[in-house]
């Protein structure tokens, strides 16, 4: 994109605070970090660290691009040094410790690659890879060099999704709409590589199911993959999910609705906001409001509005410095991204049932 406790030393454990080329940080001292692919996404990235630079928490050193007038320009924003590639910061600030990597999808793997042969903690903007060989080899790499290594689903740390997981019991059915504005940033991937993995991401941590069908439709619109897709996903538990996904809208659009028993619950990611409706026993669980139907209690949980991608940072340098399982570890990344390639498979197979190029 542009824009895990026990002995085990892979993603999904803690790895030993020994040495390493770049040194595991120490409880109090800042964590030396770098932004590598400075794009819109990337600028963010940058300006985050740059803010917990203030509260002592990092230290941001570097920016990288190959677009020399761009990293030069965020460098200068952010008071860093900016670099054409990742050899080349590497060999000059060894001290490294962490990076986050915002470059395109493609380049994902090679430059998490660079990063954690040299000792480097990696946060991976999504989705993960474009193959599950790459998202692979990634889960390998981070073992093999006992590496904190975090992907970058940022709807995760939305304070809206938070406060939802408590109340999940037993969700039957989804409907998800993400929609946006035409723009040409990641036109590399499609719109379910784009922005419905985000949530495919959200869908597979509520449901807790395996994926048992998938029913799918996209269309090109604008640009040469699939912009705008509608997709129908059955789990073994029962539950099915319905995903809208569209980067050729006229209006922004990021909600996420479900009903479990006696409940339905309403997400919006962008105004961070819940609505819970509950009928019977489950009204008692939060502190309702009047409704017009009496039967039907609403409430809205407290929810505390806070940037996504500060939490997200926060907690990925929080595993860096603890050396424990990140919140979204490479293998989660990995579920996102089976779903979304299989999703896109079965868009093929459609579009050329019916004949579409």
């Amino acid at each position: 994109m542009n824009d895990t406790s026990s002995n085990d030393t892979s993603s999904s454990g803690n790895s030993p605070s020994g040495n390493s080329p770049s040194g595991n940080p120490s409880s109090k001292s800042p964590i030396n970090v770098a932004v590598v692919g400075v794009g819109a996404f990337g600028r963010n990235h940058a300006r985050v660290y740059k803010q917990l630079q203030k509260a002592g928490l990092v230290r941001l050193i570097a920016v990288v691009d190959s677009d020399t007038a761009r990293v030069d320009a965020i460098a200068k924003e952010f008071d860093c040094r900016a670099f054409g590639s990742v050899t080349q910061m590497i060999n000059t600030y060894s001290e490294i410790q962490a990076a986050s990597v915002a470059v395109p999808t493609v380049l994902h793997l090679q430059v998490a690659r660079s990063l954690m042969e040299a000792g480097v903690d990696v946060l991976i903007e999504k989705p993960i890879a474009t193959t599950l060989k790459e998202a692979d080899e990634l889960v390998s790499l981070a073992a093999k060099h006992q590496r904190v290594a975090q992907v970058g689903h940022l709807e995760r740390f939305n304070p809206a999704v938070r406060a939802t997981l408590p109340l999940i019991n037993r969700p039957m059915f989804f409907e998800v709409h993400r929609l946006s504005v035409f723009s040409p940033r990641s036109l590399d991937v499609d719109v379910v590589l784009d922005l419905m993995i985000h949530d495919l991401d959200i869908v597979l941590t509520f449901a807790k199911s395996k994926v048992k069908e998938i029913r799918a439709v996209g269309l090109p619109i604008l640009s040469g993959k699939v912009d705008i897709a509608n997709v129908r996903v059955e789990f073994e538990s029962g539950c099915v999910a319905n995903f809208t996904a569209s980067r050729v809208s006229t209006e922004r659009v990021r909600k996420l609705r479900f009903f479990q028993p006696a409940q339905y619950i309403s997400l919006d990611y962008e105004r961070q906001d819940v609505l819970v409706f509950s009928v019977g026993a489950a009204s008692g669980q939060l502190p309702s409001e009047p409704s017009v139907n009496p039967q039907i209690q609403m409430s809205k949980p407290a929810v505390i509005a806070e940037e996504p991608l500060l939490t997200e940072i926060t907690s990925f340098l929080t595993s860096v410095r603890d050396r424990s399982r990140p919140v979204v570890p490479l293998e989660d990344g990995r579920l996102a991204l089976e779903l979304a390639l299989s999703i896109l498979h079965e868009i093929r197979r459609h579009a050329s049932q019916i004949g579409v190029n």
